[in-house]
């Protein structure tokens, strides 16, 4: 064999080999200042040995399907979306927590809304199948409000994406919303609405957003399953320690430079970035959805069997973060 035919043959080589190294991971995100240190995981994903394919959707039960259907290793979404979707088959284990609290109950300022218990009679906007309307239930059942989409109860709900709420407050459909980050302080910032609460005062407290991963993944992929989990913690370290950093990369890569400083800023505030989550959370949260028929459950799953937390364990020690 000539020695070009060898050279060539040991590229190719070199090549696969570099390939098979670098496996791609596919994971299924959403477009929230809080999730923010997720997307930055494929920026630095070649450093961790893996390549990170985003795919953004615009509700956590949409990145649940597409796992279910086999596109997706990894998803970031809240708690309510992973529950209900192992709930109802979906093989996939909760193996980090990546940001905490990400919501708030905005009103009208002419609305003289000053608490929950100003909601009755009021029209109020919420994105089913989210955490948020988990909250907003939540916290009416406790004020002693009923609430529904169909008339007849204390509150009337409509239902709306997470990017139609400020919109429908701002042309006054609504009275107010329970919305995420940064479209809450958007609209406060903007002044067009102005804070009732922040919904934390449930058993749930302040909701954890959820890293879920296949089972298939976890189980199958230890490895590469490993080397995403690093390279989420160094993400993660980084926007924590880094605040312009975080700010640079919300604002400008994910959101092209919509949002100011300020939304950012209290954005960022009322939903920090973490690590950590507790089977006993995802059992408080599990319980409150069962006690008010939030998300729809065939059975309710036990926190303990399916949050899984091993993974991030060993890629903090490595990293020496307590």
């Amino acid at each position: 064999m000539s020695k070009f035919r060898l050279l060539s043959l040991a590229l190719a080589l070199a090549a696969a080999s570099g390939a098979q190294a670098q496996e791609v991971v596919r994971l299924g995100n959403l477009k929230f200042a809080h999730y923010g240190a997720v997307s930055y995981i494929k920026e630095i994903a070649p450093k961790c040995g893996i390549k990170v394919e985003e795919h953004v959707f615009a509700k956590g039960p949409d990145v649940m399907q597409a796992i279910l259907a086999g596109e997706l290793d990894v998803g970031a979404t809240a708690s309510e979306a992973a529950i209900s979707g192992r709930a109802n088959g979906a093989p996939i284990y909760v193996v980090a927590g990546f940001a905490k609290g990400g919501a708030r109950l905005v009103a009208r300022p002419d609305s003289n809304i000053k608490s929950i218990k100003d909601l009755k009679g009021k029209r109020v906007g919420v994105t089913r199948g989210g955490i948020h309307e988990v909250l907003l239930i939540a916290e009416l059942a406790q004020a002693g409000l009923t609430a529904s989409d169909q008339p007849g109860k204390d509150v009337q709900l409509v239902f709306l994406a997470f990017a139609d709420l400020n919109q429908a407050l701002m042309g006054k459909n609504l009275d107010a919303i329970m919305q995420s980050e940064p479209q809450s302080s958007q609209a406060i910032n903007k002044g067009y609405g102005v804070e009732v609460m922040k919904p934390y005062d449930t058993p749930i407290g302040a909701p954890v957003r959820t890293m879920v991963m296949s089972e298939k993944f976890y189980k199958e992929h230890r490895a590469t399953a490993a080397k995403f989990m690093n390279c989420f913690v160094q993400a993660t370290k980084l926007f924590i320690d880094n605040k312009p950093v975080a700010e640079k990369y919300v604002r400008e890569v994910i959101f092209k430079n919509q949002i100011t400083k300020d939304d950012f800023d209290d954005a960022i505030s009322n939903s920090p970035y973490s690590y950590d989550i507790s089977p006993e959370h995802i059992q408080i949260t599990t319980d409150v959805m069962a006690k008010h028929g939030t998300g729809k459950m065939r059975a309710a799953p036990v926190a303990k069997d399916w949050v899984k937390t091993d993974l991030l364990e060993a890629a903090k020690k490595s990293l020496s973060i307590q």
